[in-house]
């Protein structure tokens, strides 16, 4: 008989180590994207009908133009209004960024420049972080059901958290793209998850609430 080669057991460790980190690790992205692959669809699908759509924030350029993420972000969210799935968006962003001009402000520049009425819009200026829309949209805004859109990416993390808030969530996201920022978002969803998960346990108050 051929004699089997086994590992030294401190080399059985190593491989032990190599093989738990990773997978306790990638967990959270595993659980958020198999408990919301039903609710999370691209924005060409039907959605049922929420009391509003919360667009969530991404990068001001110095000179007060949205990034690419963010302007397809919000055409997103004005599709939803205009296709009667939403009487209302809520902008849901960082007031005081880096830009001097606001997340939010600039994102209801861009949907009234695509026809929504100003009255349409709610601006949450406190929306710092996917917990912190969340959370706003429910206590803010009023909100108990929802339709969050990002890229696709990021998605699932925010309609994961807003169902552990109690909300009726789905999620929206415009046509995917193989970009350098794409993958850098894939990458980092891997820590956010995580984050999300201790956010949701211990309750976190956001910022400027009470």
């Amino acid at each position: 008989m051929r004699s089997r080669t086994r590992l030294h057991p401190r080399y059985r460790w190593v491989v032990a180590v190599l093989v738990l980190v990773p997978t306790t690790i990638a967990t959270p992205w595993m659980i958020v994207r198999a408990s919301t692959a039903s609710d999370t669809h691209t924005s060409s699908s039907s959605f049922d009908r929420a009391d509003a759509a919360v667009v969530l924030g991404a990068r001001v350029y110095e000179d007060g133009r949205p990034s690419r993420f963010l302007r397809e972000r919000v055409e997103t969210g004005v599709q939803l209004y205009l296709s009667g799935s939403v009487d209302r968006l809520i902008m849901s962003g960082d007031g005081s960024d880096s830009s001097g001009f606001g997340e939010p402000s600039v994102m209801r520049e861009v949907a009234e420049g695509m026809g929504v009425p100003p009255e349409a819009i709610e601006e949450d200026p406190l929306g710092v972080d996917t917990y912190s829309s969340c959370v706003n949209a429910r206590d803010t805004f009023g909100a108990t059901s929802v339709i969050m859109v990002s890229q696709e990416f990021h998605v699932p993390r925010a309609v994961w958290v807003c169902d552990r808030i109690g909300l009726d969530a789905q999620g929206t996201y415009p046509p995917q793209r193989l970009t350098k920022s794409t993958m850098i978002g894939h990458v980092r969803e891997v820590a956010a998850d995580a984050k999300a998960m201790l956010d949701v346990w211990r309750g976190r108050v956001p910022d400027g609430t009470t």
